[in-house]
C-alpha cells in the first residue's frame, strides 16, 4: 500500500488532477514547504481553480509574503491578476478587499488603486470597507503623500462617511510621514465628526511622539485617554517607555516598568527593549547583562531589535565572550539578523586572539538551516 506521502506527491506531479481532488489543508502544507518560488506561483495558480481554495485568506497571505520578501513582485501581480477571471468572487467586496490589500502590502499601490477603480465594472459595490482597504494599501506601500488626498476625495466620490477605521489609518500614515502635528489634529476632527478616538489612535500617536523625542506633546496625549475611557494597554506603556528611555529618564523607566503588574499589565518584550537600550545609552553593561538575562529568565525570546542592541553593546565594550555567547543564542533561536552584526563578532573575536570561537561563529553561520551566514575570518578576506 502507498504511504500518505506518496500518495499526496503522486497527486501533485500529475497535471491532470483536479485541485478539489485532495483536501485543502493539504495543498495549504504542500505550498507551505515548496521552496522552489517559481513551481509556488505555479501550483497557486493551479489550486487557484478551486472554489474551497480561494476562501483560505491565510494561504493568500502567506504566499504572496513570501513572494514579497523574496522581492518577487511580477510574481505576485502573476498570481493576484490571475484571480480576476473568477467574477463571481470579484463581485463581492470582500474577495476585491483582499487584492487590495495583499497588494498593497506588497507595496504595489498602483495594482491595489487598480483593482479598487475597476470594481464597478465587475458589478462590485464600493462601501467604506473598500475605501479603508484602499487607504491601507497606501500606508503600507509607502504613498504617505497621496493618503490626505485619496481620505478627502474617496468619501465625496463614493458617497460613504469615513469612520474609525479611515481616521485611524489616515494617522497611522501622518504618523509615519513625520507629520505629527497633523495626526494630532485629526484626533480633533474626528471628534467633531461624531467619532471616539479607540486606543488604537492613541497608541499610533503616541508611538509616533515618544519614539521621535516629543516627550511633553505625548504627556498631554496621554492625559486625555481617561476622559475619553481609553486604558492604556502594554503598547501604550511601551511607547511611554521609549519616551523616557529617550529622554535619558532611566530610573523613572525603570520605575514605571516596575508598576505594570500594578495596572494588570504583563511586560512583554518591547518592555526589555526599552531598558536595554536605556543602560547602553547609561553605558551601563551590568545592567545591560541583568536585564537580558532577566529577559531570558522570564522565557521571552529576544527579536531581531534586543541582539542588535545588546550585540553591538558587547562589542563597544570589548567583551566579546558574551558576544560569542549571544551569537550562539541568535543560532539556537533561528533569529534572523543583519550578517554585518555577525561579522564584527567575528573580526572582534580574531582581534582579541579568540581564534577558536570565531571559527565557530562562522561555522554556526554556514550550517544554520533557519539561514545561511557567509561569515569569514579577516585573514580570508
Amino acid at each position: 500500500m502507498s504511504s500518505p506521502y506518496r500518495l499526496l506527491r503522486r497527486i501533485f506531479s500529475t497535471t491532470t488532477a483536479k485541485p478539489s481532488a485532495i483536501s485543502t489543508a493539504a495543498i495549504s502544507e504542500n505550498l507551505f514547504k515548496e521552496r522552489n518560488l517559481r513551481r509556488v506561483v505555479d501550483k497557486f495558480k493551479q489550486h487557484s481553480n478551486s472554489d474551497r481554495f480561494r476562501m483560505k485568506i491565510g494561504v493568500y497571505e502567506n504566499t504572496v509574503r513570501r513572494l514579497a520578501s523574496a522581492k518577487r513582485l511580477k510574481w505576485i501581480e502573476e498570481i493576484l491578476e490571475y484571480q480576476k477571471q473568477f467574477k463571481h468572487d470579484l463581485s463581492k467586496e470582500g474577495f476585491s478587499i483582499r487584492l487590495i490589500s495583499l497588494y498593497g502590502k506588497s507595496g504595489m499601490f498602483e495594482n491595489a488603486q487598480q483593482v479598487f477603480d475597476e470594481m464597478p465594472e465587475r458589478n462590485c459595490a464600493r462601501t467604506v470597507r473598500s475605501m479603508n482597504a484602499l487607504l491601507g494599501a497606501c500606508v503600507n506601500s509607502g504613498k504617505f503623500d497621496e493618503i490626505e488626498g485619496l481620505f478627502k476625495e474617496l468619501p465625496e466620490k463614493l458617497k460613504v462617511k469615513p469612520d474609525l477605521v479611515s481616521y485611524n489609518t489616515l494617522i497611522k500614515g501622518l504618523c509615519q510621514m513625520g507629520a505629527l502635528d497633523k495626526s494630532i489634529s485629526v484626533v480633533d476632527e474626528m471628534e467633531k465628526n461624531g467619532l471616539k478616538p479607540d486606543l488604537i489612535t492613541f497608541n499610533t500617536v503616541l508611538d509616533a511622539l515618544y519614539s521621535k523625542n516629543k516627550f511633553d506633546d505625548g504627556e498631554k496625549l496621554w492625559c486625555q485617554m481617561p476622559a475619553k475611557n481609553v486604558v492604556p494597554n502594554i503598547r501604550t506603556y511601551n511607547a511611554k517607555l521609549t519616551g523616557l528611555v529617550n529622554k535619558t529618564r532611566i530610573k523613572e523607566a525603570v520605575e514605571l516598568f516596575g508598576g505594570l503588574g500594578s495596572k494588570k499589565l504583563k511586560a512583554d518584550v518591547f518592555s526589555y527593549g526599552a531598558l536595554l537600550k536605556g543602560y547602553c545609552k547609561e553605558d551601563n553593561l551590568v545592567e545591560v547583562k541583568r536585564w537580558y538575562r532577566e529577559l531570558i529568565d522570564k522565557e521571552y525570546a529576544p527579536d531581531k531589535a534586543i541582539f542588535w542592541t545588546v550585540v553591538s553593546f558587547a562589542c563597544e565594550k570589548d567583551d566579546y565572550d558574551w558576544a560569542f555567547h549571544l551569537c550562539q543564542e541568535i543560532f539556537k533561536r533561528k533569529c534572523v539578523v543583519d550578517i554585518k552584526l555577525l561579522q564584527r563578532v567575528v573580526d572582534g573575536l580574531v582581534k582579541e586572539s579568540k581564534i577558536s570561537q570565531a571559527e565557530q561563529v562562522v561555522q554556526m553561520g554556514k550550517t544554520n538551516d533557519f539561514r545561511r551566514y557567509e561569515l569569514k575570518l579577516p585573514s580570508e578576506e
